[in-house]
């Protein structure tokens, strides 16, 4: 048996069309990035094996080309989800895999291009499998948002991120996720689902009722949000962390999709 085959319910959920799935990837400086890849579906003839469209996700497929580790997150509308890593394989331009992309209800009807190739990736680990709850949701927002009233009056050597991006952030139905690179040099992504803006120049999140890996104090991290719109931002900034709470000095920001997707706004 498959190592996606006995982890119960990852394969129905990496089936969904529209399950939100995360990608994060290095650069060849060693920098986190992370963006949405709703489009990743099992193979079914490979073992353990996921095909994604290349389509809005220049800066990611850059770092494949350089490095072929990644990180992928999981997470289904009821909340359940898992933390997976990966080894990017190669590019299709033709065949099954292309085929299937081009006639996906994701990109069949979209207003601006089909994708350049079709990319496979081989699962290596399944890291975490975790449930959260709507009540867990409330509260560690709320207790999110009483540690961004504090963190909003220190001092930020950050970029200032654009009121447009902050709004998006200050969203609590919404799904945002936290990358970094873990002790073993590979991308790791998982739900941050608190995170918020600190004023104008960081973010904050509380992840400390999660039995899920956290990044450790003075790493570079890349944080996103997707929203129901498919709205899409991507932040990369530096973590600190006190307690249960982890704050980001935002140093630059991105947008995640159309007209400009991957465009640095700050």
């Amino acid at each position: 048996m498959s190592l996606l085959e006995k982890t119960p319910g990852l394969l129905e959920a990496l089936r969904g069309e529209m399950t939100p799935k995360f990608l994060a990837t290095r650069s060849p400086e060693g920098a986190p990035n992370v963006v949405p890849c709703v489009s990743l579906m099992p193979t079914e003839d490979q073992s353990d094996v996921l095909f994604f469209g290349n389509f809005l996700l220049r800066k990611s497929i850059k770092n494949l080309e350089s490095d072929p580790r990644v990180g992928i997150l999981v997470i289904t509308t009821e909340l359940d989800g898992w933390v997976l890593k990966g080894e990017f394989l190669e590019f299709q331009s033709t065949g099954p895999y292309y085929d299937r992309q081009m006639n996906s209800n994701l990109l069949r009807y979209n207003a601006y291009t089909g994708i350049r190739n079709a990319g496979l990736i081989r699962i290596t680990s399944v890291e975490s499998k975790f449930s959260i709850s709507r009540l867990q949701v409330a509260l560690e927002y709320a207790r999110a948002k009483m540690s961004a009233n504090r963190a909003a009056n220190g001092d930020s050597g950050g970029v200032q991120i654009p009121l447009p991006v902050r709004k998006e952030f200050a969203r609590m139905i919404a799904v945002k996720v936290l990358a970094w690179i873990d002790d073993d040099e590979k991308p790791i992504v998982v739900p941050a689902l608190s995170l918020q803006p600190a004023g104008e120049k960081s973010m904050v999140a509380w992840l400390g009722d999660n039995d899920l890996p956290a990044p450790p104090a003075g790493s570079q991290v890349a944080t996103n949000i997707l929203t129901f719109e498919a709205i899409s931002y991507q932040a990369k900034g530096r973590w600190s962390s006190t307690g249960k709470v982890g704050v980001i000095e935002v140093e630059e920001v991105y947008a995640g999709g159309p007209p400009y997707p991957g465009g640095k706004v700050a």
